[in-house]
């Protein structure tokens, strides 16, 4: 079944997945798998006393925890930054123009980030470089411990198989952007292995159209010693347990975060045309972004992220 928000890739993962570069071994994996568990379980509470946090706390405390659980997955993050000046449109990007974003303080509207979506794990990687507010999808409600963990983050739930739910969602999320919060979705809508991507939908687009947010795009690349890496993918047929099983088998994983410069859509654009034309140029950059060079080019800032004072597993 497809739709507005549901839609199924080409992905799967005996088509896409190899063996790792360097393979974990036994004893590596199951002490990244015991490190995790104890990220997960010990983060329930902490999503619990969050439910009443103010907004800030609740990011800085999400980001924390997400980048504990990457660590003791073994997963390297580096968060690569374009600055707003820096912005540069598709010759076909009419009615969308660059310029700088707002902060996400309160009083000023938050960022609508959209990112290419690879694996389970995107939503971890972008609240540890961003601080933000996910765009879960309805199902993960059935599961009582990650239901907590995206309650405590502050999760606005879709509903992706009913066209009727998608108004108040889009609603939900101008909300949030015009209370100053940064939002992250995936628009393409389902998992691609990495190695390409999908198109972006439009319709969350307009969230950030009616709150006079910017779009910021960011490019997810997941890679091993250097190289393109498919193995962090969740698509297809896949299970979470084979997936987590993969990440924890394989050494050296690293995922980069690009943060783009953001956009706005031009004011005389119409609502349908002001969001395709955001979303189509989102996509363009975020697609030439991901299968662009690796870190260290000139005019960006790169940095590593720091590591939490726990579980040295990493490589």
């Amino acid at each position: 079944m497809t739709g507005p928000w549901l839609r199924t890739g080409p992905c799967t993962p005996d088509m896409c997945v190899g063996a790792a570069v360097v393979a974990a071994g036994a004893a590596r994996r199951a002490l990244r798998l015991l490190a995790a568990a104890v990220v997960v379980l010990a983060g329930v509470p902490v999503a619990l006393s969050l439910r009443h946090a103010g907004p800030a706390v609740r990011a800085r405390v999400t980001g924390t925890w997400a980048r504990l659980l990457l660590r003791a997955l073994g997963i390297r993050l580096d968060l690569v930054a374009e600055e707003a000046a820096e912005a540069t449109r598709p010759p076909n990007a009419a009615g969308v123009g660059g310029g700088a974003a707002g902060s996400g303080g309160r009083g000023e509207a938050g960022e609508l980030v959209v990112a290419n979506h690879v694996s389970w794990l995107d939503p971890l990687v972008i609240a540890a470089a961003v601080p933000s507010r996910p765009l879960a999808k309805r199902e993960i409600a059935a599961w009582p411990a990650v239901r907590t963990l995206a309650a405590g983050s502050g999760a606005l739930f879709i509903d992706r198989e009913r066209l009727s739910a998608l108004p108040s969602a889009v609603a939900a999320v101008a909300a949030a952007l015009r209370a100053g919060d940064s939002v992250v979705a995936f628009p393409e809508g389902t998992t691609w292995c990495g190695l390409g991507m999908g198109d972006f939908r439009p319709a969350v687009f307009q969230a950030a159209i009616d709150a006079g947010a910017a779009v910021r795009p960011a490019a997810l690349r997941y890679r091993e010693d250097g190289r393109p890496s498919t193995r962090a993918c969740y698509v297809g047929e896949d299970s979470l347990l084979a997936s987590v099983l993969r990440v924890a088998a394989t050494r050296r994983l690293a995922v980069e975060v690009r943060l783009l410069a953001p956009l706005r859509a031009a004011p005389p654009a119409g609502r349908p045309r002001a969001r395709a034309a955001l979303a189509g140029t989102a996509e363009a950059l975020v697609r030439a972004a991901a299968d662009g060079p690796p870190r260290q080019e000139r005019g960006r800032a790169v940095a590593h992220l720091p590591k939490p004072a726990v579980s040295p597993l990493s490589s």
